[in-house]
């Protein structure tokens, strides 16, 4: 049985104290020892309290692994702890449908737990208040929280629930931008404008993200790899690139198409592209997107719609001022992050622009130094 709009305002009104806060909060840390390895999984850490001590912790580690309930569960008998009657924490509802694991729920009531207390809900067509549900009719006490927990938990998961609402993937523009507002250096200068450690910064952000978007200006005066390089890490992992490239220009010869071997490229075209370029780029192991619609914003909502189809729940958009003020015009950016270098380039380039874009106001904003530049953060959408 899943529940009623009315219930769920009953739950969510419930008496959470701060003890449970400072749980959920330990279970929002466990989350995050997931971060990009589960997509499109959301992120969901629990733990397991009985008489005051933790018994039990764990988190949703990698796709197609354990959820976080079933990993608490098993750390639980790890160390020889019966969780029967315990309260369990977790950032995201239960589940209750079968997918790469079981459904939670059935665990949870197996295993005897007395209180659930979540975080936040799951808005996902299949989940949606099913789990609640479900361990209610069991016999199971069931608390929402609300305040600073349940905001950090809906945070922790952007993407999956942008992903889960629309079927389109989360967009993050960055940008690096000269005190005097350009965005790139003269010709034969170094091409950073923002220094190392926020560069650093980059290559965790890509690791993070589904994809990686380029538009084909970017690559063909740069020809990047468009991969994610963090010091420290072996293997990381790596976003599908994404070229968005009306005319199919994207060059044989360039690193992304030489590093098929990396990570998948995905070449946005439009319908009017020459057909011998469209075929030479398949030959070459692109996956080429023909994507039509009467204006560039139209084209880039429906790009994001074919790459929502194939799972991509979160994209990096990074490099080219004509597709960044594309997306500005469709009103297609989530969230920004703006690195100000503290340099002068004294260049002419105009400030990002588009067809009459959409004005829209950040809902919050932050800023921070990284290195010499100061990152902005701007954020857009609460989903």
């Amino acid at each position: 049985m899943s529940l009623t709009d009315e219930s769920i305002n009953v739950l969510m009104n419930s008496q959470v104290t701060s003890v449970d806060q400072a749980y959920l909060a330990r279970a929002l840390e466990l989350a995050e020892g997931g971060r990009g390895r589960v997509s499109p999984n959301p992120l969901v850490g629990a733990v397991i309290v009985q008489r005051g001590q933790v018994i039990g912790e764990g988190f949703h580690a990698e796709l197609g692994g354990l959820h976080a309930e079933r990993a608490a569960l098993a750390d639980c008998a790890a160390r020889g702890e019966d969780p029967a009657g315990a309260t369990l924490y977790v950032t995201l509802e239960p589940c209750a449908h079968h997918g790469r694991q079981p459904p939670c729920v059935e665990a949870i009531l197996e295993a005897g737990i007395g209180r659930v207390v979540i975080a936040s809900d799951d808005p996902s067509e299949k989940a949606a208040g099913r789990g609640p549900g479900i361990l209610r009719d069991g016999g199971v006490e069931v608390d929402f929280a609300a305040g600073a927990a349940a905001a950090a938990a809906r945070r922790l998961n952007q993407p999956f629930r942008k992903h889960s609402r629309t079927g389109l993937p989360l967009v993050t523009l960055k940008l690096a931008i000269s005190l005097d507002g350009q965005t790139r250096t003269a010709p034969g200068d170094s091409p950073w404008i923002s220094g190392e450690r926020s560069r650093a910064l980059v290559h965790r952000w890509r690791t993070e993200s589904d994809a990686i978007a380029a538009g084909i200006g970017t690559v063909l005066g740069d020809d990047p790899l468009l991969s994610a390089r963090p010091e420290g890490v072996e293997n990381p992992r790596q976003p599908i690139r994404v070229v968005f490239d009306s005319q199919a220009r994207l060059p044989l010869e360039s690193q992304l198409l030489s590093t098929l071997d990396l990570s998948p490229v995905f070449v946005v075209v439009s319908p009017g592209a020459d057909p011998s370029r469209v075929s030479a780029l398949q030959q070459a192991g692109a996956e080429v997107l023909t994507i039509s619609g009467p204006s560039p914003a139209d084209r880039i909502t429906a790009a994001l719609t074919d790459l929502g189809r194939r799972n991509i729940t979160s994209l990096f958009l990074e490099g080219g001022r004509t597709l960044a003020s594309a997306f500005l015009a469709a009103d297609q950016i989530d969230v920004s992050e703006t690195f100000i270098a503290p340099v002068l380039l004294g260049q002419s380039n105009p400030p990002l622009a588009g067809q009459d874009p959409p004005r829209r106001s950040a809902l919050e904003s932050s800023q921070r130094a990284i290195g010499d530049d100061v990152l902005v953060t701007a954020r857009f959408r609460e989903w």
